[in-house]
């Protein structure tokens, strides 16, 4: 329906625009037309006043002996003007412009005004020695200018100029007459034929110039009905290429966000079987020791009461662990973590985590080393996120690494970047599975012996994607396992 409204608006609007074209071609043909006649003619009939003095003025004086003018000859010489071309008038001038006498004027009228003409004109056409397209007053109707001829003429010491009006109100009535016929019949012949010629363009043209929209449109109706991966073919080089290239990336990017969609529905079920599973067991060792200290009180001792109690402390301590982590994970994962980034050394801050991790490397006898060469700059992050994965990628190397191990923590600059690394001596990582361990809940087969709930890397992972940054892993089994990242100098 769309498609149908836009192309007969695109139809109509063609067609009055070839109407319009043609209208105007019209009228700029009869401008050009009248232009090219009245040029024609005045070249034509230019030395038309200078014959008509050399011919008449030398038998007889254009004036009496009393002074007044001749009006018989003037008589004669309309007479023989108009047998040639009726649409000639004459007029007799002095040197001023004033018109002296014209068989076409009613000088005997008591209303009859004094009729003057312009000299600028016939001076200039005088000088253009009669070739020039120049237009002169109308002594009849002053508000028009005609094409004319003229000379100047000196009789019996009387000067003055013969005017001659090449297209007079005779003329003008006729061609008035016959340029309505003619241009009705023009018009209607004109109208008919651009109607039948624009409507036969117009529709090709249409037809031609939607066809990329028509594309589109059926495009977008059959993803709308749910062919999803549907996309409109060398979108870029179509007439419409933003359009086009616009709606492939719309469609993907509405994939992409359903793909998105369904991905987290999937892991939102994942996270709920793995969070019930993982919760139900620390849970069930807290029920399950408190209901054996409440019932065996009198008869436990000492040391059995301290070792259940113990084993009810470090579960609770997992049990909150593992929802503080979830809890973290959780806002992490719906972007409600906000960093506040801040220039800080970064030295400093791993030298302090290495200070605290002391303790429980000498516990399990773990060489727990700093390497920090040379100086390094300032680092551009937040802190505390920062801190946090640290501590989470410390947490996993000494969870794995077995006594007497070792775990190194590297701080280097390298460019406009300072990389962190932290190496362990544990069973390292076979390669298949070193993509998925940042994933939740993902563990390596070769640790899995190990308590954790799996988070832990993926936490690490959400951190330096809020940082722009990423983290890398380098392991084969046996050889332990390096993971590395860096964070953006401080410039400023």
């Amino acid at each position: 329906m769309v498609s149908n409204r836009l192309v007969t608006k695109l139809s109509i609007t063609f067609l009055l625009i070839i109407v319009l074209a043609g209208a105007s071609y019209i009228a700029i043909t009869i401008f050009i037309y009248n232009r090219y006649f009245e040029e024609t003619t005045q070249k034509l009939n230019a030395d038309v006043a200078q014959h008509l003095i050399a011919e008449k003025f030398q038998r007889e004086s254009p004036f009496l002996e009393d002074g007044s003018v001749n009006k018989p000859l003037f008589g004669d010489i309309m007479h023989d003007m108009m047998s040639v071309n009726q649409g000639i008038e004459v007029y007799l001038l002095d040197k001023t412009g004033l018109v002296l006498y014209s068989v076409v004027l009613d000088h005997d009228s008591p209303d009859a005004r004094v009729a003057k003409v312009d000299m600028a004109p016939i001076l200039k056409f005088l000088a253009s020695e009669r070739t020039g397209y120049i237009l002169g007053d109308d002594p009849r109707n002053p508000e028009k200018k005609k094409i004319f001829s003229a000379a100047p003429f000196e009789v019996n010491g009387r000067e003055g100029y013969i005017y001659i009006i090449l297209a007079g109100q005779e003329f003008e009535n006729t061609m008035d007459s016959l340029w309505s016929s003619y241009f009705l019949r023009l018009g209607v012949v004109a109208s008919l034929l651009t109607i039948a010629f624009a409507s036969i363009l117009g529709i090709f043209a249409v037809w031609y110039i939607t066809r990329n929209l028509r594309e589109i449109i059926f495009v977008s109706n059959r993803f709308k009905e749910g062919d999803l991966k549907v996309r409109i073919q060398n979108a870029e080089k179509t007439d419409l290429a933003m359009v086009s290239t616009t709606f492939n990336e719309m469609a993907d990017t509405i994939v992409e966000n359903i793909e998105k969609l369904q991905s987290v529905e999937t892991l939102r079920r994942e996270l709920i079987a793995n969070v019930s599973h993982d919760l139900r067991t620390p849970l069930s060792i807290l029920q399950g020791y408190v209901e054996t200290l409440r019932m065996k009180t009198d008869s436990l001792d000492v040391a059995e009461r301290d070792r259940y109690l113990e084993i009810v402390q470090n579960s609770s301590t997992r049990l909150s662990q593992l929802i503080s982590q979830l809890f973290e994970y959780s806002k992490l994962e719906a972007n409600q973590v906000e960093p506040k980034k801040e220039p800080f050394q970064i030295t400093e801050l791993v030298s302090d985590i290495h200070a605290n991790y002391q303790v429980i490397a000498e516990q399990k006898k773990i060489d727990l080393k700093l390497d920090i060469p040379g100086e390094v700059p300032l680092v551009f992050a937040d802190i505390g996120l920062v801190e946090r994965a640290i501590q989470n990628l410390l947490d996993n190397a000494m969870k794995f690494t077995d006594n007497e191990g070792n775990v190194n923590i590297q701080v280097r600059t390298l460019q406009e970047k300072v990389e962190i690394s932290i190496k362990d001596s544990g069973p390292g990582i076979p390669q298949e599975e070193q993509s998925v361990i940042f994933e939740r809940y993902k563990q390596s087969t070769a640790t899995k012996q190990k308590s954790g709930s799996g988070l832990g890397l993926a936490i690490v992972k959400k951190i330096l994607e809020i940082h722009d940054s990423t983290i890398k892993v380098i392991s084969r089994p046996n050889e332990g396992t390096i993971f590395r990242f860096s964070l953006p100098a401080f410039n400023g």
